[in-house]
Protein backbone atom coordinates (compact mmCIF):
# COMPACT_ATOMS: atom_id res chain seq x y z
CA UNK A 1 0.00 0.00 0.00
CA UNK A 2 1.10 3.19 -0.82
CA UNK A 3 0.56 4.64 2.98
CA UNK A 4 0.28 3.33 6.10
CA UNK A 5 -3.40 3.33 7.66
CA UNK A 6 -1.98 3.29 11.25
CA UNK A 7 -2.42 7.00 11.35
CA UNK A 8 -6.47 7.01 10.85
CA UNK A 9 -7.27 3.60 12.39
CA UNK A 10 -10.56 4.39 13.11
CA UNK A 11 -10.96 4.85 8.97
CA UNK A 12 -8.45 2.04 8.29
CA UNK A 13 -10.90 0.16 10.03
CA UNK A 14 -14.15 0.74 8.44
CA UNK A 15 -12.26 0.53 4.94
CA UNK A 16 -11.21 -3.11 5.37
CA UNK A 17 -14.78 -3.49 6.78
CA UNK A 18 -16.31 -2.56 3.87
CA UNK A 19 -13.77 -3.58 1.30
CA UNK A 20 -14.05 -7.16 3.05
CA UNK A 21 -18.25 -6.66 2.92
CA UNK A 22 -17.44 -5.94 -1.34
CA UNK A 23 -15.59 -8.86 -1.95
CA UNK A 24 -18.13 -11.10 -0.55
CA UNK A 25 -20.79 -9.45 -2.12
CA UNK A 26 -19.12 -9.34 -6.08
CA UNK A 27 -18.06 -13.16 -5.69
CA UNK A 28 -21.77 -13.85 -4.46
CA UNK A 29 -23.74 -12.01 -7.14
CA UNK A 30 -21.65 -9.62 -8.55
CA UNK A 31 -22.92 -6.40 -6.59
CA UNK A 32 -21.63 -3.48 -4.62
CA UNK A 33 -23.18 -3.41 -0.80
CA UNK A 34 -24.00 0.28 0.14
CA UNK A 35 -21.29 2.16 1.86
CA UNK A 36 -21.64 2.49 5.49
CA UNK A 37 -21.97 6.36 6.96
CA UNK A 38 -18.27 6.65 8.19
CA UNK A 39 -16.95 5.48 4.90
CA UNK A 40 -14.36 8.53 4.32
CA UNK A 41 -11.36 9.05 2.29
CA UNK A 42 -7.92 8.43 3.96
CA UNK A 43 -5.55 10.95 1.80
CA UNK A 44 -2.67 9.60 0.37
CA UNK A 45 -3.97 6.27 0.05
CA UNK A 46 -5.10 4.54 -3.33
CA UNK A 47 -7.73 1.92 -2.18
CA UNK A 48 -10.54 4.11 -0.57
CA UNK A 49 -11.18 6.06 -4.17
CA UNK A 50 -10.23 2.97 -5.85
CA UNK A 51 -13.49 1.58 -4.13
CA UNK A 52 -15.23 4.17 -4.88
CA UNK A 53 -14.61 3.86 -9.07
CA UNK A 54 -15.54 0.14 -8.93
CA UNK A 55 -18.96 1.07 -7.13
CA UNK A 56 -19.31 4.11 -8.86
CA UNK A 57 -18.49 1.46 -12.53
CA UNK A 58 -20.95 -0.99 -11.29
CA UNK A 59 -23.50 1.77 -11.05
CA UNK A 60 -23.03 2.18 -14.61
CA UNK A 61 -22.00 5.96 -13.66
CA UNK A 62 -19.13 7.74 -14.97
CA UNK A 63 -16.05 6.99 -12.10
CA UNK A 64 -13.40 9.56 -14.00
CA UNK A 65 -12.92 11.80 -10.53
CA UNK A 66 -12.59 8.83 -7.99
CA UNK A 67 -10.44 7.24 -10.43
CA UNK A 68 -8.16 9.92 -10.93
CA UNK A 69 -7.53 10.36 -7.40
CA UNK A 70 -6.40 6.71 -7.13
CA UNK A 71 -4.53 6.41 -10.08
CA UNK A 72 -2.32 9.76 -8.78
CA UNK A 73 -1.79 7.70 -5.46
CA UNK A 74 -0.82 4.58 -6.75
CA UNK A 75 -1.37 3.47 -10.56
CA UNK A 76 -0.42 -0.08 -10.89
CA UNK A 77 -2.37 -1.23 -7.34
CA UNK A 78 -5.61 0.77 -8.80
CA UNK A 79 -5.67 -1.02 -12.19
CA UNK A 80 -4.82 -4.38 -10.80
CA UNK A 81 -7.45 -3.89 -8.30
CA UNK A 82 -10.46 -2.75 -10.45
CA UNK A 83 -9.43 -5.81 -12.86
CA UNK A 84 -9.19 -8.31 -10.73
CA UNK A 85 -12.41 -6.82 -9.03
CA UNK A 86 -14.24 -6.43 -12.31
CA UNK A 87 -13.29 -9.67 -13.28
CA UNK A 88 -14.86 -11.51 -10.20
CA UNK A 89 -17.53 -9.55 -10.19
CA UNK A 90 -18.21 -11.19 -13.74
CA UNK A 91 -17.73 -7.82 -14.90
CA UNK A 92 -14.41 -7.49 -17.07
CA UNK A 93 -15.66 -6.65 -19.93
CA UNK A 94 -16.23 -3.11 -18.27
CA UNK A 95 -12.76 -2.14 -17.62
CA UNK A 96 -10.90 -0.58 -20.14
CA UNK A 97 -7.95 -1.11 -22.75
CA UNK A 98 -5.05 0.67 -20.46
CA UNK A 99 -6.35 -0.47 -17.11
CA UNK A 100 -4.81 -4.06 -18.35
CA UNK A 101 -1.66 -3.06 -19.25
CA UNK A 102 -0.85 -1.09 -16.49
CA UNK A 103 -1.58 -3.79 -14.03
CA UNK A 104 -0.03 -6.68 -15.60
CA UNK A 105 3.52 -4.92 -15.75
CA UNK A 106 6.48 -6.57 -17.57
CA UNK A 107 6.87 -10.16 -17.68
CA UNK A 108 10.41 -11.78 -18.01
CA UNK A 109 12.15 -14.97 -17.91
CA UNK A 110 14.87 -13.80 -15.27
CA UNK A 111 11.99 -12.79 -12.73
CA UNK A 112 9.16 -14.27 -10.92
CA UNK A 113 5.64 -13.84 -12.04
CA UNK A 114 3.91 -11.99 -9.43
CA UNK A 115 0.36 -13.37 -7.77
CA UNK A 116 -1.22 -10.61 -8.97
CA UNK A 117 0.48 -11.00 -12.79
CA UNK A 118 -1.22 -15.01 -12.49
CA UNK A 119 -4.30 -13.75 -10.81
CA UNK A 120 -4.68 -11.77 -14.10
CA UNK A 121 -3.62 -13.71 -16.14
CA UNK A 122 -5.83 -16.55 -15.01
CA UNK A 123 -9.03 -14.13 -15.05
CA UNK A 124 -7.93 -13.39 -18.80
CA UNK A 125 -7.60 -17.52 -19.97
CA UNK A 126 -11.12 -17.73 -18.31
CA UNK A 127 -12.64 -15.12 -20.29
CA UNK A 128 -13.19 -12.63 -17.62
CA UNK A 129 -11.89 -9.20 -20.17
CA UNK A 130 -13.10 -11.23 -23.53
CA UNK A 131 -10.99 -12.50 -26.17
CA UNK A 132 -9.09 -8.88 -26.53
CA UNK A 133 -7.69 -10.34 -22.45
CA UNK A 134 -6.87 -13.33 -24.02
CA UNK A 135 -5.32 -12.26 -27.08
CA UNK A 136 -3.29 -9.26 -24.21
CA UNK A 137 -1.71 -12.05 -22.59
CA UNK A 138 -0.81 -14.24 -25.10
CA UNK A 139 1.51 -11.06 -26.82
CA UNK A 140 2.73 -10.66 -23.75
CA UNK A 141 4.03 -14.33 -23.48
CA UNK A 142 4.78 -14.22 -27.00
CA UNK A 143 7.17 -11.41 -26.70
CA UNK A 144 9.40 -13.01 -24.59
CA UNK A 145 10.36 -16.00 -27.12
CA UNK A 146 10.22 -18.70 -24.83
CA UNK A 147 11.06 -21.10 -27.25
CA UNK A 148 14.15 -19.73 -27.70
CA UNK A 149 15.78 -20.36 -24.48
CA UNK A 150 13.15 -23.43 -23.43
CA UNK A 151 14.53 -27.45 -23.54
CA UNK A 152 12.00 -29.37 -25.63
CA UNK A 153 12.52 -32.24 -23.42
CA UNK A 154 10.74 -30.37 -20.43
CA UNK A 155 8.34 -29.47 -22.75
CA UNK A 156 7.39 -32.73 -23.70
CA UNK A 157 7.57 -34.30 -20.66
CA UNK A 158 4.94 -32.11 -19.19
CA UNK A 159 3.08 -32.86 -22.35
CA UNK A 160 2.94 -36.31 -22.18
CA UNK A 161 4.38 -37.54 -18.74
CA UNK A 162 4.60 -41.26 -17.77
CA UNK A 163 6.30 -41.67 -21.17
CA UNK A 164 7.22 -45.63 -21.99
CA UNK A 165 11.73 -46.09 -21.31
CA UNK A 166 10.94 -49.06 -24.05
CA UNK A 167 8.28 -49.15 -26.66
CA UNK A 168 8.38 -52.70 -28.34
CA UNK A 169 6.34 -52.59 -31.70
CA UNK A 170 3.95 -55.61 -32.83
CA UNK A 171 6.93 -57.08 -34.88
CA UNK A 172 9.50 -57.64 -31.99
CA UNK A 173 6.60 -58.83 -29.31
CA UNK A 174 8.43 -62.17 -29.37
CA UNK A 175 11.42 -60.48 -29.14
CA UNK A 176 11.44 -57.70 -27.01
CA UNK A 177 14.58 -57.18 -26.14
CA UNK A 178 15.87 -56.00 -29.84
CA UNK A 179 13.32 -53.33 -29.46
CA UNK A 180 16.14 -51.61 -26.74
CA UNK A 181 18.45 -51.63 -29.62
CA UNK A 182 19.12 -48.31 -30.57
CA UNK A 183 18.98 -49.03 -34.10
CA UNK A 184 15.23 -50.56 -33.96
CA UNK A 185 14.33 -48.19 -30.45
CA UNK A 186 14.49 -44.89 -32.22
CA UNK A 187 12.30 -45.09 -35.22
CA UNK A 188 9.18 -46.80 -32.86
CA UNK A 189 10.49 -44.66 -30.11
CA UNK A 190 9.66 -41.56 -32.04
CA UNK A 191 6.42 -42.65 -33.98
CA UNK A 192 5.00 -43.65 -30.43
CA UNK A 193 5.94 -40.64 -28.82
CA UNK A 194 4.22 -38.50 -31.94
CA UNK A 195 1.17 -40.11 -31.47
CA UNK A 196 0.89 -39.38 -27.96
CA UNK A 197 2.00 -35.57 -28.55
CA UNK A 198 -1.29 -35.85 -31.33
CA UNK A 199 -3.40 -37.36 -28.98
CA UNK A 200 -2.71 -34.88 -25.72
CA UNK A 201 -3.24 -31.70 -28.60
CA UNK A 202 -6.53 -33.20 -29.50
CA UNK A 203 -7.34 -33.13 -26.06
CA UNK A 204 -6.50 -30.00 -25.45
CA UNK A 205 -8.44 -28.33 -28.04
CA UNK A 206 -11.31 -30.63 -28.05
CA UNK A 207 -11.68 -29.41 -24.73
CA UNK A 208 -11.27 -25.71 -25.43
CA UNK A 209 -13.79 -26.03 -28.36
CA UNK A 210 -15.97 -27.36 -26.35
CA UNK A 211 -15.89 -24.58 -24.26
CA UNK A 212 -16.14 -22.28 -26.25
CA UNK A 213 -19.25 -23.97 -28.00
CA UNK A 214 -20.97 -24.14 -24.71
CA UNK A 215 -22.72 -21.33 -22.24
CA UNK A 216 -19.57 -21.63 -19.80
CA UNK A 217 -20.20 -19.46 -17.36
CA UNK A 218 -16.33 -18.21 -17.20
CA UNK A 219 -16.97 -16.77 -21.04
CA UNK A 220 -18.66 -14.21 -19.04
CA UNK A 221 -21.45 -14.19 -21.33
CA UNK A 222 -23.67 -13.90 -18.13
CA UNK A 223 -21.98 -12.01 -16.22
CA UNK A 224 -21.21 -14.63 -13.55
CA UNK A 225 -19.33 -13.93 -10.41
CA UNK A 226 -16.11 -15.38 -9.17
CA UNK A 227 -18.21 -18.26 -6.86
CA UNK A 228 -18.40 -20.77 -9.73
CA UNK A 229 -14.34 -20.27 -10.39
CA UNK A 230 -12.63 -23.76 -10.05
CA UNK A 231 -9.06 -21.30 -8.51
CA UNK A 232 -9.30 -18.24 -6.13
CA UNK A 233 -6.17 -16.93 -7.13
CA UNK A 234 -7.94 -13.40 -7.82
CA UNK A 235 -9.79 -13.42 -4.78
CA UNK A 236 -6.48 -14.16 -2.48
CA UNK A 237 -4.99 -10.84 -4.24
CA UNK A 238 -7.86 -8.97 -3.75
CA UNK A 239 -8.01 -10.07 -0.30
CA UNK A 240 -4.18 -9.47 0.10
CA UNK A 241 -4.50 -5.90 -1.01
CA UNK A 242 -7.29 -4.90 1.35
CA UNK A 243 -5.28 -5.65 4.50
CA UNK A 244 -7.30 -9.27 4.91
CA UNK A 245 -4.51 -11.65 4.69
CA UNK A 246 -0.80 -12.80 5.26
CA UNK A 247 2.12 -12.53 3.01
CA UNK A 248 1.61 -13.85 0.11
CA UNK A 249 3.81 -17.49 -0.62
CA UNK A 250 6.46 -17.84 -3.12
CA UNK A 251 6.59 -17.04 -6.30
CA UNK A 252 7.24 -19.04 -9.80
CA UNK A 253 9.15 -18.68 -12.43
CA UNK A 254 7.04 -18.18 -16.20
CA UNK A 255 8.54 -21.19 -17.26
CA UNK A 256 7.21 -23.37 -14.23
CA UNK A 257 3.74 -21.96 -14.04
CA UNK A 258 3.73 -22.49 -18.56
CA UNK A 259 4.77 -26.29 -17.85
CA UNK A 260 2.79 -26.83 -15.13
CA UNK A 261 -0.48 -25.28 -17.12
CA UNK A 262 0.50 -27.70 -19.72
CA UNK A 263 0.52 -31.03 -17.40
CA UNK A 264 -2.36 -32.85 -17.55
CA UNK A 265 -5.02 -32.28 -14.97
CA UNK A 266 -4.49 -28.36 -15.10
CA UNK A 267 -7.04 -25.72 -16.50
CA UNK A 268 -8.29 -26.31 -20.02
CA UNK A 269 -8.01 -22.09 -20.28
CA UNK A 270 -4.79 -22.26 -18.86
CA UNK A 271 -3.46 -25.25 -20.53
CA UNK A 272 -4.72 -23.58 -23.65
CA UNK A 273 -2.37 -20.65 -23.35
CA UNK A 274 0.38 -22.82 -22.57
CA UNK A 275 0.31 -24.68 -25.86
CA UNK A 276 0.29 -21.40 -27.65
CA UNK A 277 3.52 -20.58 -26.30
CA UNK A 278 4.91 -24.27 -27.07
CA UNK A 279 3.45 -24.25 -30.44
CA UNK A 280 7.30 -23.51 -31.86
CA UNK A 281 8.76 -25.95 -29.60
CA UNK A 282 6.44 -29.19 -30.01
CA UNK A 283 6.39 -27.98 -34.10
CA UNK A 284 10.82 -28.15 -33.87
CA UNK A 285 9.89 -31.58 -31.89
CA UNK A 286 7.39 -33.08 -34.18
CA UNK A 287 9.45 -32.54 -37.43
CA UNK A 288 12.51 -34.38 -35.72
CA UNK A 289 10.33 -37.24 -34.17
CA UNK A 290 8.93 -37.49 -37.83
CA UNK A 291 12.73 -37.61 -39.45
CA UNK A 292 13.31 -40.21 -36.17
CA UNK A 293 10.39 -42.41 -37.59
CA UNK A 294 11.76 -42.47 -41.17
CA UNK A 295 14.93 -43.82 -40.50
CA UNK A 296 15.94 -47.48 -42.19
CA UNK A 297 16.54 -50.29 -40.68
CA UNK A 298 20.51 -51.13 -40.00
CA UNK A 299 22.12 -53.50 -42.53
CA UNK A 300 22.21 -56.29 -39.69
CA UNK A 301 22.51 -55.81 -35.69
CA UNK A 302 24.32 -58.35 -33.17
CA UNK A 303 21.46 -59.36 -30.78
CA UNK A 304 21.93 -61.47 -27.00
CA UNK A 305 20.39 -65.33 -27.81
CA UNK A 306 20.32 -67.27 -25.09
CA UNK A 307 23.17 -65.59 -23.48
CA UNK A 308 25.37 -65.22 -26.75
CA UNK A 309 25.81 -62.67 -29.11
CA UNK A 310 24.61 -63.17 -32.77
CA UNK A 311 24.53 -60.96 -35.66
CA UNK A 312 21.56 -61.11 -38.26
CA UNK A 313 21.28 -60.15 -41.51
CA UNK A 314 18.59 -59.65 -43.87
CA UNK A 315 19.48 -63.44 -45.49
CA UNK A 316 19.81 -64.97 -42.23
CA UNK A 317 22.24 -65.34 -38.99
CA UNK A 318 25.77 -64.66 -39.79
CA UNK A 319 27.22 -68.56 -39.55
CA UNK A 320 30.26 -67.13 -38.61
CA UNK A 321 28.92 -65.45 -35.33
CA UNK A 322 26.78 -68.65 -34.95
CA UNK A 323 29.66 -71.03 -34.90
CA UNK A 324 31.20 -68.88 -31.87
CA UNK A 325 28.02 -69.47 -30.29
CA UNK A 326 27.53 -73.16 -30.69
CA UNK A 327 31.49 -73.57 -29.54
CA UNK A 328 30.92 -71.26 -26.65
CA UNK A 329 27.26 -73.83 -25.65
CA UNK A 330 29.83 -77.02 -25.93
CA UNK A 331 32.77 -75.56 -23.69
CA UNK A 332 30.43 -74.30 -21.44
CA UNK A 333 29.40 -78.27 -20.43
CA UNK A 334 32.17 -80.23 -18.74
CA UNK A 335 34.06 -82.86 -20.47
CA UNK A 336 34.12 -85.85 -18.54
CA UNK A 337 37.93 -87.35 -17.64
CA UNK A 338 39.85 -88.87 -20.81
CA UNK A 339 40.20 -92.24 -18.68
CA UNK A 340 37.93 -93.49 -16.75
CA UNK A 341 40.38 -94.04 -13.63
CA UNK A 342 37.76 -95.14 -11.07
CA UNK A 343 36.35 -97.79 -12.83
CA UNK A 344 39.70 -99.03 -14.12
CA UNK A 345 40.81 -99.51 -10.04
CA UNK A 346 38.06 -101.43 -9.65
CA UNK A 347 38.33 -103.91 -12.37
CA UNK A 348 41.87 -104.44 -11.45
CA UNK A 349 40.66 -105.15 -7.89
CA UNK A 350 38.13 -107.77 -9.19
CA UNK A 351 40.46 -109.63 -10.89
CA UNK A 352 42.65 -109.35 -7.49
CA UNK A 353 40.49 -111.33 -5.59
CA UNK A 354 39.81 -113.44 -8.19
CA UNK A 355 43.15 -114.23 -8.39
CA UNK A 356 42.92 -114.82 -4.46
CA UNK A 357 39.86 -116.67 -4.67
CA UNK A 358 42.01 -120.00 -6.16
CA UNK A 359 45.06 -119.08 -3.61
CA UNK A 360 43.25 -118.77 0.02
CA UNK A 361 39.37 -118.90 -0.09
CA UNK A 362 36.39 -119.40 -2.95
CA UNK A 363 34.39 -116.06 -0.80
CA UNK A 364 37.00 -113.72 -1.88
CA UNK A 365 35.67 -114.17 -5.57
CA UNK A 366 31.89 -112.69 -4.13
CA UNK A 367 34.19 -109.49 -2.99
CA UNK A 368 35.75 -109.30 -6.68
CA UNK A 369 31.89 -109.67 -8.23
CA UNK A 370 30.95 -106.68 -6.39
CA UNK A 371 33.59 -104.75 -7.62
CA UNK A 372 33.15 -105.45 -11.34
CA UNK A 373 29.77 -104.86 -10.78
CA UNK A 374 30.57 -101.07 -9.17
CA UNK A 375 32.98 -100.86 -11.81
CA UNK A 376 30.43 -101.51 -14.66
CA UNK A 377 27.77 -99.42 -12.72
CA UNK A 378 30.50 -96.41 -12.94
CA UNK A 379 31.01 -96.79 -16.54
CA UNK A 380 26.80 -97.04 -17.54
CA UNK A 381 27.20 -93.17 -15.03
CA UNK A 382 29.79 -92.19 -17.36
CA UNK A 383 28.07 -92.67 -20.87
CA UNK A 384 24.39 -91.76 -19.78
CA UNK A 385 26.37 -88.19 -18.58
CA UNK A 386 27.90 -88.22 -22.20
CA UNK A 387 24.88 -88.85 -23.63
CA UNK A 388 22.82 -86.66 -21.74
CA UNK A 389 25.34 -83.96 -22.19
CA UNK A 390 25.58 -84.37 -25.98
CA UNK A 391 22.17 -84.04 -25.84
CA UNK A 392 22.01 -80.49 -23.87
CA UNK A 393 24.15 -78.99 -26.31
CA UNK A 394 22.27 -80.07 -29.33
CA UNK A 395 19.13 -78.46 -27.68
CA UNK A 396 21.06 -75.52 -27.00
CA UNK A 397 22.51 -75.18 -30.82
CA UNK A 398 18.75 -76.48 -31.98
CA UNK A 399 16.46 -73.96 -30.43
CA UNK A 400 19.96 -71.27 -30.44
CA UNK A 401 19.27 -71.69 -34.51
CA UNK A 402 15.63 -70.98 -33.93
CA UNK A 403 15.49 -68.26 -32.32
CA UNK A 404 18.06 -66.76 -34.78
CA UNK A 405 15.91 -67.90 -37.32
CA UNK A 406 13.01 -66.38 -35.78
CA UNK A 407 14.69 -62.96 -34.91
CA UNK A 408 15.31 -62.40 -38.83
CA UNK A 409 12.14 -62.87 -39.46
CA UNK A 410 10.95 -60.67 -37.02
CA UNK A 411 13.55 -58.31 -38.93
CA UNK A 412 11.38 -58.33 -41.69
CA UNK A 413 8.83 -58.04 -40.58
CA UNK A 414 10.12 -54.93 -38.45
CA UNK A 415 11.42 -53.35 -41.92
CA UNK A 416 7.08 -54.01 -43.53
CA UNK A 417 6.01 -52.13 -40.56
CA UNK A 418 8.55 -48.73 -41.68
CA UNK A 419 6.64 -47.77 -44.33
CA UNK A 420 3.50 -47.68 -42.25
CA UNK A 421 5.29 -46.19 -39.24
CA UNK A 422 6.78 -43.42 -41.00
CA UNK A 423 3.56 -42.69 -42.65
CA UNK A 424 1.44 -42.24 -39.92
CA UNK A 425 4.25 -40.79 -38.16
CA UNK A 426 4.06 -37.75 -41.09
CA UNK A 427 0.23 -37.86 -41.11
CA UNK A 428 0.11 -37.14 -36.62
CA UNK A 429 3.10 -34.35 -37.07
CA UNK A 430 0.75 -32.98 -40.14
CA UNK A 431 -2.53 -32.73 -37.08
CA UNK A 432 0.31 -31.28 -34.42
CA UNK A 433 0.86 -28.33 -36.63
CA UNK A 434 -2.44 -27.92 -37.51
CA UNK A 435 -3.74 -27.97 -33.78
CA UNK A 436 -1.22 -25.93 -32.76
CA UNK A 437 -1.04 -23.51 -34.93
CA UNK A 438 0.03 -19.90 -34.31
CA UNK A 439 -1.73 -17.08 -33.75
CA UNK A 440 -3.48 -15.42 -30.59
CA UNK A 441 -7.11 -16.55 -32.16
CA UNK A 442 -5.79 -20.25 -31.80
CA UNK A 443 -5.74 -20.29 -28.36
Amino acid sequence: MSTDLTASPQAANELRRYAEALLAHLAANGSAPPAPPGFTDIPGHWLPPAVEALVTILAGDDPLEPLSRAASRDQQQTAVFLCLALAVAGHGSRIHASWLGTAFGDLSLDRPVSHGQRALWLAAARGAYGPAGKIFVLRKLDALAVQEQADPRQWVQALVPGEPSVVVPASLVDFPEMAEIPELARPAQAAARLTRLRARCEEITSARQSDQGSAAPLANSGATPAATWAEDEPLAVLRAMIGLSGPPGPQASLDSHLLDDLRPGSDPHLTAIALHVAAPILRGVAEELESDSRLEPPPSVTVSLLGHRVELRPEGPDEESLAVAEAAISAAVPAPPRAPWAPGLLVLGGLTCLVAAFLTHPVTAAAGVVLFALAGWLLWQRRERVLSDAAYVAAQVSELRELADGAVWALHAYAREAEGRAKQAAEDATDITRLIRRGPRAA
